[in-house]
């Protein structure tokens, strides 16, 4: 918690506040003689498409919360993860991707990065080390896994995949929103890179986008010089500073994120008129065991589940929610719940039970447990009566 009150806050030295205060400046004053100063420097501010003040404190708040050496924040999460992709792959790699994954990863991956850049990618199921490495290629230059997945909460064994990832050559890329720093550090179980839609958890008040990518200094640098300054997905000082003044209480957050959801959890679970409930917390998800020894202080704040009937029954469940909001995103202080139905390639490898009954992704928040389980409990009476 120390952590993230202090790292990244410093006493303003021009008026002597105690809080790092919002700079909106564009530009910062040059030196007497900028002929020796390098244009692409992105430590020492001069133009905030190279970085600002706000920028430098929360790079340096997330590389403490993720014991990275160094980090890059940008525009948005997707950002974040477009710019790894685009800075460390180039036309003719192959890449192994988890096959549950947030739709732009799925979008880039199936379309985008194919087409235009001669980039092939082979979904796998990561959660199986074996498929992974009979996915791998000589070609193969990077595995991105996602772990909980969006939006079954499929999980991965960072550690074992990175052993198989890096023995080929390749690099392991984590996109680590749906867990943040607090309950999961890929890093320290080999990955090399950890991204973060800052918008979700770390942000936490649904008030700010923003992305992270984490790591070595030597594969943030070309990322900075890349993907921000010269393709231009910087963060703007504003979110910088919302999100840094979000993070402050993440710690705090998180904890009751994860009681809240277990408890939810629990309850859905025992209510005949639910089908599933996919929540790393329950002993009944495949993987309990795995986020147990993977995942420290919670199984998050995210899962999916579906009411029994078809989806206006879902659609009518939904519209009966009082304190929970019908919204996309996550990880706000508020409870959120989106209904997602159909099929496609997207879904393909979803668990049968997502495809038979659809789902419900919910984001619980950080309201008091009993109303949220009382809230879940008048809306499935509504529905049913």
């Amino acid at each position: 918690m120390s952590t993230a009150v202090h790292v990244g806050n410093d006493i303003d030295p021009g008026t002597g506040a105690v809080r790092t205060p919002l700079v909106l400046a564009n530009s910062y004053a040059l030196p007497y003689d900028p002929s020796q100063m390098s244009w692409s420097n992105t430590e020492v501010p001069f133009y905030t498409r190279n970085s600002g003040v706000n920028q430098l404190a929360l790079q340096r708040k997330l590389a403490a919360f993720e014991g990275a050496e160094d980090a890059v924040v940008l525009a948005s999460g997707v950002a974040a993860l477009h710019a790894v992709f685009f800075t460390h792959l180039k036309s003719g790699d192959h890449v192994v991707v988890s096959d549950v994954s947030y739709e732009a990863i799925f979008r880039l991956f199936a379309d985008l990065l194919p087409r235009k850049y001669g980039i092939e990618a082979t979904f796998a199921d990561t959660s199986d080390p074996d498929a992974v490495r009979a996915a791998l290629r000589p070609e193969t230059k990077l595995v991105h896994l996602e772990t909980p997945a969006n939006p079954t909460t499929k999980l991965t064994d960072v550690r074992a995949i990175a052993e198989i990832a890096h023995a080929a050559g390749a690099l392991v890329t984590v996109d680590s929103t749906f867990a943040t720093p607090l309950l999961l550090r890929p890093l320290e179980l080999g990955a090399d890179l950890v991204v973060h839609s800052l918008t979700k958890y770390i942000n936490g008040h649904g008030d700010a986008m923003g992305g992270a990518v984490l790591g070595a200094k030597e594969l943030i640098e070309p990322i900075k010089a890349d993907a921000m300054v010269d393709v231009g997905g910087v963060i703007s000082p504003f979110n910088a500073w919302l999100i840094g003044r979000g993070a402050i209480t993440l710690p705090l957050r998180m904890r009751q994120h994860c009681a809240n959801a277990q408890a939810a959890a629990e309850f859905l679970e025992a209510d005949p008129r639910i089908a599933y409930v996919a929540y790393p917390g329950l002993a009944s998800h495949p993987q309990h065991e795995l986020a147990a020894r993977q995942m420290s202080d919670g199984y998050g704040g995210m899962m999916a589940f579906a009411v029994r009937g078809d989806p206006d029954t879902m659609n009518r469940f939904v519209g009966n929610l009082r304190l929970i909001t019908s919204a996309v995103s996550l990880g706000h202080d508020e409870s959120l719940i989106v209904h997602v139905s159909g099929d496609g390639p997207r879904v393909a490898a979803y668990p049968p039970e997502f495809k038979t009954w659809g789902h419900l992704r919910f984001s619980v928040g950080i309201e008091d447990a009993a109303d949220i389980i009382a809230d879940l409990r008048q809306a499935l009476d509504a529905t049913f009566g």
